[in-house]
């Protein structure tokens, strides 16, 4: 089988995670994180909604990941962030990060909002 390197013109990976942390772009980030548009920021779960409804009109996906496994997003967040046109799809944080990876070597307008898991 031929492996086809994954290359990111624009954008940072996510290289791995571990219980209580992100690598990103070869840099370790403990506790969850935002990834969008060539940077990465501390995001502290679905409380902290601010940095994602900041993202619409600047990506087109948001991929959030909710930790070891898929839960919801509270107070309705999700649909309001796809209200104002923003596509958000939600999975457990190791799903949703190669999910990224995937749409970044596209080219793609990706950002993603991960929860650490244990």
């Amino acid at each position: 089988m031929k492996v086809t390197e994954m290359h990111f013109p624009e954008g940072l990976p996510v290289d791995g995670y571990g219980p209580g942390f992100f690598r990103v772009g070869g840099k370790i980030h403990d506790g969850g994180v935002l990834v969008a548009e060539g940077a990465v920021h501390h995001w502290g779960g679905a409380p902290d909604e601010a940095p994602l409804l900041a993202l619409i009109g600047r990506v087109d996906v948001l991929l959030v990941g909710t930790g070891d496994s898929l839960a919801p997003l509270a107070g309705g967040l999700q649909e309001r962030l796809e209200a104002r046109g923003l596509g958000v799809e939600i999975m457990a944080s190791p799903s949703a990060a190669r999910s990224y990876n995937v749409l970044l070597a596209e080219g793609r307008r990706v950002a993603v909002a991960l929860m650490p898991v244990s």
